[in-house]
């Protein structure tokens, strides 16, 4: 039996932010089921910054996290965790509201999207056809994000306090206790007075086996490919492009372009793996976007994005149970939300008072599911 004062479920970017803000209070272990930490999401993220995406309670944590991205405690990391990137997003015939949500959407980024000219966009992207899309904005504030770094960096911070990352340590058996909770592993039995579930796809599942009522999360796959540019241009300065109504985007990734149909099937919890329909999908809008002529794909994956009923992150104690902190239902908006929700978790455990994120914590808390 070993006792600790906080046992976090999960040890992907939600459960590896939570560690981080939680040492310095205490003796942390971060129960993770399989090898690699970040495994089935984390790992698979499209890596991007932006102040654009989501809806206002996601843009406003993503706001609250831009200063520890943009400037991370010392020694956190050798090299910076944001470069810059940029959104070109365009906007077909007959989406014109969807156009105009998403430009007063981002009036209230560090740098509001504006909208230019269709004459311009082979400046920012010049493969995008002529004529294909009615309207176009750019979004400068959007960033690259150092996934891996900002991960480990936050499980190394954990290390440096004492706190433990076990891998193979799958959650089976919640038992109550009079001082909280006894959670049994393959790797041994842990007791501690606080449980916090950032399980990912697994975030229900761990709540039932508590005893806590699920909050009805969705695992969504999201589907992802490497393809070549056009032959002999360096890619690596353009922007992501998207379709504001969501049916595709690339960006530049290790030379290449990184494309997805920006597909959301649920799925079971599990080892998302790509299809070769959504595959040949996005491929093919892409193709009607572009110029580009997509011959082969280099390689294609799949991630899990687990969505609450609003798609808006979990963020607080449960009401049926004592003890127990739900940070799961982050969706795709896990990395760049992460130092928000890890010091909102973390303020919620031990009493402290909130940063101020732009929005009101009850907007996270689980009990607005009734």
């Amino acid at each position: 039996m070993m006792d600790v004062d906080f046992i976090i479920v999960g040890a992907g970017i939600a459960g590896a932010s939570a560690g981080y803000h939680l040492a310095p209070h205490g003796r942390v272990a971060v129960l993770e089921m399989e090898q690699v930490p970040g495994h089935h999401s984390t790992g698979r993220s499209a890596a991007l910054y932006s102040e654009y995406y989501g809806g206002p309670v996601v843009r406003a944590l993503t706001r609250a996290s831009r200063d520890f991205l943009t400037t991370p405690p010392p020694g956190f990391t050798a090299h910076p965790l944001l470069t810059p990137r940029g959104v070109l997003t365009l906007g077909p015939a007959g989406a014109e509201k969807e156009f105009d949500d998403a430009l007063a959407a981002g009036a209230d980024a560090s740098e509001p999207a504006y909208e230019i000219d269709p004459a311009e966009v082979p400046r920012h992207c010049p493969i995008v056809r002529p004529g294909a899309y009615r309207r176009a904005m750019h979004k400068p504030a959007a960033q690259d994000i150092d996934v891996d770094a900002l991960h480990q960096g936050y499980l190394r911070g954990l290390r440096a306090h004492g706190g433990q990352v076990l891998r193979s340590a799958r959650a089976t058996t919640f038992t109550r206790t009079g001082g909280g909770w006894q959670v049994d592993t393959g790797e041994g039995r842990f007791r501690a007075p606080v449980v916090v579930d950032a399980a990912g796809a697994w975030a229900d599942e761990v709540a039932a086996r508590a005893g806590v009522r699920p909050l009805g999360l969705t695992p969504l796959r999201r589907t992802a490919f490497l393809v070549d540019g056009p032959a002999g241009t360096n890619v690596s300065r353009w922007p992501m492009v998207a379709d504001v109504t969501g049916t595709f985007y690339f960006k530049p990734e290790s030379g290449h372009l990184l494309v997805s149909p920006a597909d959301a099937t649920p799925v079971p919890p599990g080892d998302a793996r790509p299809d070769d329909l959504d595959v040949a999908i996005g491929a093919e809008r892409v193709e009607a976007a572009t110029t580009l002529t997509i011959r082969r794909v280099r390689r294609a994956w799949a991630g899990l994005r687990t969505a609450a009923p609003d798609d808006v992150p979990v963020v607080g104690m449960a009401p049926d149970a004592p003890g127990f902190l739900w940070l799961a239902g982050l969706s795709g908006y896990g990395v760049q939300v992460a130092p928000a929700v890890g010091r909102l978790a973390a303020a919620l455990v031990t009493g402290g008072a909130p940063d101020p994120a732009g929005c009101d914590p009850a907007d996270l808390a689980p009990g607005r599911f009734g």
